[in-house]
């Protein structure tokens, strides 16, 4: 196969470039490596399509590699033909490759491989011609035979019969019809069972929808309620039209062998076709809703990593508990714990003002600016105390909730006791949820992705899949920000492309002798060679070096064309580093973008991307997004009137709508029908995880602790409770779809005939 074409197609770009990338890869370059050094060889393709590159590749080449076991065994086997290699070459998918191979893989005992050990087959061969003057019964006579335990003609046929059945359920072509028609005409359908937790599934009591147009999450969801064995979930086809069209293909005529191989095509696609559909169906549609729910956690992973770093701040962090008490810890700028309590003014102490008198002494002697509070048990309560506490106190402090899931994971990890040896796990816990206000993405890479809590039904995700996902995400992001080689902890370094936790334990190693002082002291640190050195070195910061550049994320490679560049704009290092060189675009645009990269001998996006950080080094892109919100009082959900104006932060983008954080503790639901006043098809395609919205209360349910909000410009109707609609709206559309037929699925039999004779002929 041509992978360089056929991917230049898919991706739309073009072929050089594809084949540019095809090499990079198997050179074994990284992705961030790929994506940030080499985009005159990509056409400045980012890490998101060259990592979905990167994945159709694998695919393609594991498709071609299965195709070639499978005409390997089939040539084996004496049985391959030019029709069989044309059609193998041909298949597009694995299912397709496996279809031409059903009927010469070697089978498990079935009823037909049963008949053909009784010498029945000769039998089915001549039912098969169906020519008028044969008689099966007749014909069958000849193959009685008690020893084999065929003591009549009537068993002998029906042996025959099921030879027939597999010869027509081995068909692939007429396979890849029936499923194709099965995806656009078939319906997903629920029965509720008798469960203890079926009440969660209501709205699945009696409902049916489109195999082409039920969404992911609802796939995930009947998914999950058929596991924990609360609902009956089948696909559903118009049976009688697609038995007839599987008639059509095989019966020739009216003759008595027509009618034992009319009979047998119905068996076929009873027992051997539609069911294997069915689940290969059910699982395409969880393989595409389990793509579509990693995606979900790709869109808010980026984001929440990326959120800006409160610098240098000193933050008290606060576990929340009620029994056990809230865990206490302060840190300063840099994340070093400056102290540590634990409090108790949650139920059942409610020990309110001894709490305050300890918090606010910790506050005064360290120099506390912020409170950061972790969102899980007894949340609510410690959000109140700390509003009412910063009420009183008059002192110029905020606080914010975090996030702490897998905060829990950390304090109980290998690196938690190591970072911390001397610490009760809850102590990490509040030291964790107090860096991640310092610098999420320092923080958050410590903790398995799988716990970080954001996207939907991670549980229910397979586990090699996401974790393959979610960690190239997290190099991204690493990659992007770049890591200060001298105060990086290892768990950020071996994220760096090109190292590894070995090479990041080496790094720190050799960082305990001296600082680095340059990126080429990266090559004496042992097994760190010279690839490693060419992924990693640009994504590594040294601040207050030899060289200005290494505090940058110019390659060093590329250094002699940056000092080529200043040189010929009048600049020197010296100028970069006292920031003095603003109107070096200017000059350049003088003598022209082209002309000048080809002076530095760089390509023009190189040239554009070191002038980019001539201008700032040591920049962090994270500083250009919007701040965390930070709040220094509380309202509560009884406070929420219809029609507030509010503004809040996205936590969670999923694909019915976003979750949206307005300073009340229970976070509300913008739905996807009230997130603009025009049409859009994904929460994603205008909101991600840290954006700051403004938004209007349309409805609020105490009783559910549920809030709807709207972010449409557009006035709304008295009291309308969009939380509940959609609900109601979700109900009445499942019973509405259980009692109606779909005219897709009341496919007539002509329709069916005429794409199956369309497909094989009479």
């Amino acid at each position: 196969m041509d992978y360089a074409a056929k991917l230049s197609k898919e991706f739309g770009i073009k072929e050089n470039y594809s084949a540019n990338i095809i090499n990079l890869i198997d050179e074994e370059n990284t992705i961030p490596f790929i994506a940030r050094y080499r985009k005159e060889m990509t056409g400045s393709c980012d890490d998101q399509v060259l990592r979905e590159f990167a994945d159709r590749l694998k695919y393609l080449r594991n498709l071609d590699k299965r195709k070639q076991e499978i005409a390997d065994a089939i040539t084996e086997q004496g049985k391959m033909t030019d029709e069989i290699a044309i059609a193998l070459a041909g298949a597009e998918t694995m299912t397709e490759a496996e279809d031409i191979y059903r009927p010469y893989k070697q089978k498990r005992k079935t009823r037909a491989s049963v008949a053909v050990e009784k010498g029945l087959k000769p039998l089915a061969e001549l039912i098969l011609e169906q020519r008028p003057e044969i008689d099966p019964i007749v014909e069958g006579e000849k193959y009685v035979n008690p020893e084999k335990g065929v003591d009549s003609a009537e068993k002998a046929v029906a042996g025959a019969s099921d030879i027939i059945a597999e010869t027509i359920s081995d068909d692939a072509e007429l396979r890849k019809t029936i499923r194709k028609k099965v995806f656009e005409t078939g319906e997903i359908t629920c029965k509720l069972l008798e469960n203890e937790k079926a009440k969660t599934y209501d709205m699945y009591a009696d409902y049916s929808e489109s195999v082409a147009k039920i969404p992911s999450h609802r796939i995930l969801a009947i998914n999950r309620g058929e596991k924990e064995e609360c609902l009956k979930v089948n696909v559903t086809v118009n049976d009688e039209a697609f038995v007839d069209a599987v008639k059509s293909v095989y019966v020739k005529n009216e003759s008595k062998c027509a009618a034992v191989v009319g009979s047998a095509a119905e068996d076929a696609f009873d027992r051997l076709i539609f069911p294997s559909v069915e689940r290969e169906v059910r699982s395409d549609l969880t393989d595409k809703a389990n793509e579509q729910a990693i995606k979900m956690f790709e869109v808010n992973l980026r984001p929440l990593l990326l959120q800006p770093p409160l610098k240098d701040k000193r933050i008290l962090g606060l576990d929340p508990a009620y029994r056990t008490g809230c865990k206490i810890a302060v840190i300063d700028g840099a994340g070093n714990v400056l102290d540590t309590a634990v409090v108790f003014p949650t139920p059942p102490q409610n020990k309110t003002e001894e709490a305050k008198k300890i918090l606010l002494n910790l506050i005064k002697k360290h120099g506390v600016n912020v409170i950061s509070i972790g969102n899980g048990t007894a949340s609510k309560e410690s959000e109140i105390f700390v509003a009412d506490m910063i009420k009183e106190s008059g002192l110029p402090l905020s606080y914010a909730v975090v996030n702490e899931a897998g905060a829990s994971v950390y304090s109980a990890s290998k690196l938690g006791a190591q970072e911390f040896p001397d610490f009760e796990p809850a102590q990490r816990s509040a030291v964790s949820i107090a860096r991640r206000l310092l610098d999420p993405l320092s923080e958050l890479i410590k903790i398995d992705v799988k716990s970080i809590g954001v996207g939907q039904y991670q549980h229910d995700m397979p586990e090699a899949r996401l974790e393959e996902v979610l960690g190239g995400v997290v190099e991204d992001c690493v990659n992007s920000v770049g890591v200060d080689l001298n105060t990086a902890s290892e768990s950020l370094l071996s994220y760096v492309a090109g190292l590894n936790s070995g090479i990041a334990k080496n790094i720190l190693e050799y960082r305990k002798e001296k600082k680095f002082a340059s990126r080429e002291e990266l090559l004496k640190v042992k097994k760190l060679g010279a690839k490693a050195y060419q992924q990693c070195a640009g994504f590594l910061r040294i601040s207050g070096g030899g060289n200005v550049l290494d505090n940058t994320s110019v390659h060093p490679e590329s250094y002699p064309a940056a000092e080529k560049l200043l040189s010929a704009t009048g600049y020197t290092l010296q100028d970069v580093e006292d920031g003095k060189i603003g109107d070096i675009k200017a000059k350049i645009e003088e003598k022209g973008w082209s002309s000048v990269a080809k002076l530095c001998d760089v390509g023009e996006p190189t040239l554009r991307d070191i002038v980019t950080e001539l201008l700032k080094p040591g920049r962090d892109i994270r500083d250009s997004l919007p701040a965390p919100v930070l709040r220094s009082d509380l309202m509560e959900l009884k406070d929420l009137k219809e029609g507030m104006e509010l503004i809040g932060t996205v936590r969670n983008v999923i694909d019915f709508g976003v979750f949206v954080d307005i300073g009340v503790h229970q976070d509300g639901l913008v739905h996807i029908s009230q997130i603009s006043d025009n049409y859009i098809k994904h929460p994603s395609d205008v909101l991600k995880v840290g954006d700051v919205v403004k938004v209007k209360v349309l409805g609020v349910d105490l009783n559910k602790q549920k809030i709807s909000l709207t972010m449409k410009t557009t006035e709304l109707p008295h009291g309308l409770n969009v939380g509940n609609q959609k609900t109601d709206r979700e109900r009445k559309e499942g019973r509405k779809n259980a009692e109606r037929k779909r005219e897709d699925k009341n496919l007539s039999k002509e329709d069916m005939l005429a794409l199956l004779y369309k497909k094989f002929g009479r």
